[in-house]
């Protein structure tokens, strides 16, 4: 596997993902419904909500963010080049498949965890300065930090190969990024389901899912190289 090459495309996408308005409005709405409307809700909590904030892991929730937003970049990696008319002469070069679907993987996950771990730190900061008394320190636990330090590349990742394996099967770009999305949802749940206490939060628990997240990504590598066939992405067929 050529580095070089894997950069070419890395580069390309990026470059891509500036010129599309539509990618850019995604990326940055998205993890705003994740951010505005629970912080409005923290700051009218009262400081003896903090009793009860100090027993559960509401944080855990923003892990929906790069269950998601890699959803929105990687579902117009193959439908997109289609979209534009670039992508036979991209199947043309001598890049191998699994060089190019790298690239694309990685253009997708940079800019995923950038944003991610980016609201996140937004997030804590704005508790920190303007949630009342005894509420911040509640709410920002160290074993939730530790998970979304964890899992963030680890959703991202396994978000990245589905939404790849989408564009590469459809034609439309809404189509691929609302299929994408629709895959990354079980995975929101069952981090929504720990944020609300209904799945204990304990370390057997998040190995179980860390274990259970790398062999799905290990799958969906696999399952992305397997659709990804040039022949039929070339001659259009299904």
């Amino acid at each position: 596997m050529s580095r070089r090459r894997v950069r070419a495309i890395f580069d390309k996408e990026l470059r891509e993902y500036r010129r599309n308005g539509n990618i850019v409005y995604a990326m940055v709405i998205l993890p705003f419904v994740f951010l505005i409307q629970p912080l409005i809700q923290i700051f009218t909590l009262p400081s003896s909500a903090s009793v009860t904030l100090h027993h559960e892991h509401s944080l855990v929730y923003m892990l929906a963010i790069p269950a998601l937003v890699p959803a929105t970049l990687a579902s117009y990696a193959v439908v997109g080049e289609r979209l534009q008319g670039t992508l036979e002469p991209v199947l043309a070069t001598p890049v191998r498949r699994d060089e190019l679907l790298l690239g694309k993987a990685l253009a997708a996950f940079v800019p995923s965890v950038v944003v991610s771990y980016g609201v996140y730190a937004v997030f804590i900061a704005a508790v920190e300065l303007f949630a009342h008394a005894g509420v911040a320190t509640a709410l920002i636990q160290a074993p939730d930090l530790i998970a979304q330090v964890l899992f963030t590349p680890l959703l991202a990742a396994w978000s990245i190969w589905v939404g790849i394996a989408v564009s590469a099967r459809c034609r439309d770009p809404r189509t691929a990024g609302q299929l994408s999305i629709l895959a990354g949802l079980p995975s929101v749940a069952i981090t929504t389901l720990i944020a609300f206490n209904v799945i204990p939060a304990t370390l057997p628990v998040a190995l179980a899912f860390g274990a259970a997240l790398l062999i799905l990504i290990r799958l969906g590598w696999r399952v992305a190289s397997a659709i990804f066939d040039r022949e039929r992405l070339i001659t259009n067929t299904t």
